[in-house]
């Protein structure tokens, strides 16, 4: 069987649907995906090894100069890329207008969620096959739900199963010779409100390195990589990482001892690696969203207005917007809560 998923992204939603496959492989004898996904994240699809190919997109430059992308053939050439190959089944895992506008060019009968289930209700109309899936779960099991139902199998009852191997990555070279003993500290996110002061972080590194641990303090960007290096001044034992590739990402995620993380793509990925994680909440909800899987520990924020999916702290004593709920997580406490689940020395 050959299925065409279509989940454009982010990050962390993509490593969500990689236990759908593994149940699918598992269930359907032989099937293979082809996987349209946004060129940024175009890694994580292949990670899975069930996943023949990717096709890409680059939605977010289309939507700025649509007619652009459209005289010098960029979505000419996306529309004949997604319509080269005949599927048995097209899924579309993510079900909003994004997705939609992707299942909507795609030639065929497209299977995603009803107008109830969507993420953006719109959405429904780009699907000639419709379901409904518990939405008081965690976007993993959302997502297995879907997927059984579209292959007419039973969900598993199993715990979700990522089914990568990201061992099969070789090491970035960097700039200095990789530790024996690292821990990666992905103090990084989209949204202020998931920032964990920059003290604090400082304040981390200084107990690990303190426990005879060298700390990798990865980026995405300019201003990332700055705060990086602010925090990695606290000892000649932490390194701010240039930017590198998600397999790069991959490579030293599975190499590392554990991880300590903001509400970010990055944190998904120690999942998948099944690392000992601590991973830190305070405007988002763990039970949809959380990081997943049996090394992956919750420190949530205990404020009454946690979690508020707000982008700015919205209460008096916020400094410009900044999260009082992470501020009020101490270092000792998230180090406390690594420490009794790293491996022995």
């Amino acid at each position: 069987m050959k299925v065409l998923i279509i989940k454009l992204t982010s990050m962390g939603d993509l490593m969500h649907a990689l236990p759908a496959l593994t149940d699918a492989a598992k269930a359907v004898p032989e099937i293979e995906f082809n996987w349209v996904v946004d060129q940024a994240f175009s890694d994580v699809p292949l990670w899975h090894p069930n996943v023949r190919r990717v096709i890409k997109t680059a939605h977010r430059q289309w939507r700025k100069q649509p007619i652009t992308a459209w005289q010098d053939g960029r979505l000419p050439t996306f529309y004949q890329e997604l319509n080269a190959h005949d599927y048995d089944v097209i899924i579309d895992l993510q079900s909003n207008l994004k997705s939609a506008f992707v299942s909507w060019l795609r030639k065929g009968e497209v299977h995603g969620l009803d107008k109830k289930h969507c993420r953006e209700k719109p959405a429904h109309w780009a699907y000639k096959h419709h379901y409904q899936v518990e939405l008081k779960q965690h976007s993993i099991e959302k997502l297995r739900e879907l997927m059984a139902k579209v292959l007419n199998y039973g969900k598993p009852n199993t715990a979700a199963d990522y089914g990568v191997a990201l061992d099969q990555y070789s090491l970035p070279e960097l700039e200095f010779e990789l530790p024996e003993r690292y821990l990666m500290f992905v103090h990084n996110a989209s949204w202020l409100t998931k920032l964990w002061p920059q003290a604090s972080w400082q304040a981390l590194v200084e107990k690990a390195v303190e426990q005879g641990y060298s700390v990798l303090l990865p980026c995405g960007n300019d201003e990332e990589y700055q705060r990086a290096q602010q925090i990695a001044q606290v000892s000649e034992h932490a390194y701010a990482l240039p930017r590198l590739s998600l397999n790069d990402m991959a490579a030293l995620t599975q190499k590392a001892r554990g991880a300590v993380c903001s509400d970010t793509g990055l944190a998904h990925l120690a999942a998948v690696a099944n690392i000992p994680t601590v991973t830190i909440y305070g405007a988002t909800d763990t039970q949809l969203i959380g990081t997943y899987g049996q090394q992956q520990h919750h420190i949530i924020s205990d404020m009454d207005c946690s979690p508020c999916y707000k982008r700015l702290c919205p209460l008096d004593n916020a400094e410009q917007g900044q999260p009082v709920c992470m501020a009020n997580i101490d270092a000792d406490s998230v180090w406390h809560r690594l420490k009794t689940h790293l491996p022995a020395q």
